[in-house]
């Protein structure tokens, strides 16, 4: 028995006897049928009751109303050789396949193992980026694994007026051979008839552009050997049992090839830059590059940088993203209408915000709308495919091309001065709040305000440094100078502990082109000096480094501000020591070293000390630098509750390291090994990964020179296999060169 193979007709009969609680042989008096002929019907023995049998078994069983007539037409439909008419094969067909269905082969190989599993696989993503065309090209790819017929609906999901469920079944229904006159009246009896029907049989289903769950729901089968597919804008989350395949915009060199294959690769190779650019601008949407590549392919005396630099424009980028009937912006605007007023005010109301992603904080000051409240409306555009969710949990981005569309919303439907309100709004809180953040990293800085502790404002400033940038450059555009300059001004410690991780020199420029525009000398001094900071430390420049901070030298002593002078000295130290002048170095160094006694500890002093060790160093004093750095180091064990700890860590890391190079000039190896392990350790702890690595190379070498090359390995592997940009390629070379000097392993 265990081999054998129930109809569903058989399976249907089963479930109605067992639910009347009959035996077999009951069921055969009250019907007049013999027990073996009703044991053969509910093995599969027999595909299908006669019509006169199927009667007296619905009768014998106690069926009315729609149960009866659906056990009727599944009997009607067992006799039946095939599941189809041929007036009924044009019915629900599968469209014809994309000829240029480019860079989804790993979407289609997850859709492929899936046929034969019975599953629903729901393929989501934003407007227009190819959620039909490869849904399309995997059930054409995979129909011969479905002998028993594809079958394709479209939903019309974002029309006034999508499909019902209903009216979806009865042209399923029509498909598999049940005559109108036959169809149950109302959409559960459909449903269970749709689902008797293909229970059994080996089919794909694809269910194509789906509004919503309810949309879909009775429309979904159980049968094991079925697949179906449906494509949404919505992802669809309050289906059960659906795997879903989130569909996002090409991979850059597939975008590139799409447009190649649409217009030839002969112009692609031609231009690849603008080729590169254009799929770009299109946001590597699938859509986008069609309607560009048409374009094109009708225009052959356009080059492509011709049309990128139409597009260019963001203001007009999506009334260019056209052509014939196929249009960017009537796909975007297909899902925006369908939201209700409120969603849609708070999707324009986005387009606020400066950066690239964004979480309930911003969201909430630049729509107005409660941060607990907000939320719900950002989950709602995600399920719309209007948002996205960011890698970061709980932030959220959009789309670049959704964007503009959101920008134009915000522009033709809010009047101007709502518009400005927000815009307004949004960038004043994170001026604000990003400068409240940084001052929060100075030494003797005391938490206040919207930040418990200095750690939380540090965490702030990582995390919206999406926003924070492009807000600075924003108000610079806006002519906010004193806004810009106290940005600049307030990040100098900040910049400390994040040395690599942003442009620090577009930061401080605007600082002091702010401070020019203001006729601020003073300010303007502080700013070149960070500026020169930034160029020297995090740009390697130490040339333009040596000629900024010589102009805040000058400013400084100009307007007699001996703290900017301390500040522009011990930068021209360290600048002049990397460009080989370490005699003018020193005479820096001296005097922003006396320079710094007039000013507290942590805020200058530290600084200026040990670039005065440095330079001494550099003379090959290493004795003298060496008792400069101990004795700060001493001092700043003894300061410890003066500043916080991320600060303490910053300095005592740095004064180790310090001590650790003058140890390896007095060539005390093992002490300068166990230095610079003490200094990797507390940068670490204090997040800077950056300087940790930086402190390996010099302290793998003194491993070496030790004679410890197990931990000379260990710290200089860890070098060689950095790869944080060409800024550390320097480091990357000598750790290889310090390697190929150990013995090999064993």
């Amino acid at each position: 028995m265990g081999g054998e193979r129930t109809s569903d007709f058989g399976e249907l009969l089963l479930k109605h006897r067992m639910s009347s609680g009959m035996s077999q042989a009951q069921l055969a008096r009250a019907s007049g049928m013999s027990v073996r002929a009703l044991r053969d019907l509910e093995r599969g023995r027999a595909r299908s009751a006669q019509q006169r049998s199927a009667e007296v078994l619905a009768k014998g069983l106690g069926l009315e109303g729609g149960e009866r007539e659906e056990f009727l037409l599944i009997a009607h439909m067992r006799r039946r050789r095939t599941g189809t008419d041929p007036d009924t094969e044009s019915t629900c067909a599968l469209p014809s396949p994309r000829p240029n269905l480019v860079g989804r082969e790993e979407e289609l190989a997850t859709l492929r193992a899936e046929a034969g599993t019975g599953a629903t696989v729901a393929v989501v993503g934003p407007p227009g980026v190819g959620k039909t065309a490869l849904a399309v090209a995997a059930a054409h790819d995979l129909a011969a694994e479905f002998p028993d017929g594809c079958m394709a609906v479209d939903l019309r999901g974002m029309d006034e007026e999508p499909l019902t469920p209903r009216a979806t079944l009865q042209r399923l229904l029509h498909r598999l051979g049940v005559p109108s006159s036959r169809t149950p009246k109302n959409e559960s009896e459909c449903s269970n008839l749709f689902r008797a029907l293909v229970h059994e049989r080996r089919m794909l289903l694809l269910l194509d552009n789906a509004a919503d769950e309810s949309q879909v729901r009775p429309l979904l089968v159980t049968g094991r050997g079925c697949l179906t597919l449906v494509t949404s804008r919505r992802m669809l989350v309050g289906l059960d049992r659906v795997r879903w395949l989130r569909l996002a915009p090409l991979k850059s060199e597939n975008a590139v090839f799409l447009l190649a294959d649409i217009v030839g690769a002969d112009r692609v190779d031609a231009e690849p830059q603008s080729a590169a650019e254009l799929t770009t601008l299109c946001a590597h949407l699938p859509l986008a590059i069609r309607i560009l590549g048409n374009r094109l392919a009708t225009r052959p005396h356009w080059s492509l940088r011709y049309l990128r630099e139409k597009l260019e424009d963001e203001r007009t980028r999506l009334r260019r993203l056209s052509a014939g009937d196929l249009r960017v912006r009537s796909a975007f605007e297909l899902s925006y209408r369908r939201l209700d007023r409120e969603t849609r005010s708070v999707f324009r109301r986005l387009a606020a915000v400066p950066g690239v992603d964004f979480g309930t904080e911003m969201a909430a000051v630049c729509t107005g709308v409660d941060r607990a409240e907000v939320d719900i409306f950002l989950e709602e555009l995600t399920d719309a495919g209007l948002l996205q969710h960011a890698t970061v949990p709980g932030r959220f981005q959009f789309h670049d091309l959704i964007r503009v569309f959101a920008d134009d919303c915000l522009r033709s439907e809010e009047p101007s001065g709502e518009q400005e309100l927000s815009r307004t709004r949004l960038l004043r809180h994170i001026l604000d709040t990003a400068c409240e953040a940084a001052r929060l990293c100075a030494p003797d800085a005391q938490p206040t305000g919207a930040f418990s502790s200095r750690e939380e404002a540090v965490a702030w400033l990582d995390l919206e440094a999406a926003n924070w940038l492009p807000a600075q450059r924003r108000a610079a555009r806006l002519g906010w100078h004193r806004e810009v300059l106290d940005v600049g001004r307030a990040m100098h410690w900040y910049s400390d502990s994040r040395i690599y991780a942003m442009p620090w020199d577009q930061v401080f420029r605007l600082g002091v082109e702010a401070a020019q525009e203001l006729g601020d000398p003073q300010e303007e001094a502080v700013l070149l000096n960070f500026l020169g900071w930034a160029q020297y430390v995090c740009m390697n420049q130490p040339r333009a480094g040596f000629e900024t901070n010589t102009a805040a030298l000058a400013i400084a002593t100009e307007t007699g501000d001996r703290r900017e002078q301390a500040w522009a000295n011990s930068y021209l130290a360290m600048e002049l020591l990397r460009l080989g002048d370490p005699g003018e170095a020193l005479e820096h160094a001296e005097q922003a070293a006396a320079l710094s006694d007039d000013f507290g500890f942590f805020e200058i002093r530290v600084s200026a000390y040990n670039s005065y060790g440095r330079v001494l160093h550099s003379l090959g004093r290493f004795e003298e630098a060496l008792g400069v750095h101990r004795r700060l180091y001493a001092q700043l064990i003894r300061r410890a509750g003066e500043t916080s700890t991320a600060v303490q860590l910053l300095y005592r890391g740095f004064t180790l390291r310090c001590i650790g190079d003058c140890l390896t000039g007095l060539k005390e190896w093992r002490a300068a090994a166990e230095t610079y392990q003490q200094a990797r350790s507390l940068v670490s702890e204090g997040g800077m990964y950056s300087a940790e690595e930086e402190i390996a190379l010099p302290e793998g070498r003194a491993w070496r020179m030790a004679g410890d090359h197990e931990r000379a390995r260990e710290c200089l592997e860890k070098v060689a296999e950095y790869s944080a940009g060409p800024l550390f390629s320097k480091y990357r070379d000598q750790a290889v060169a310090e390697l190929a000097l150990l013995p090999e392993h064993g």
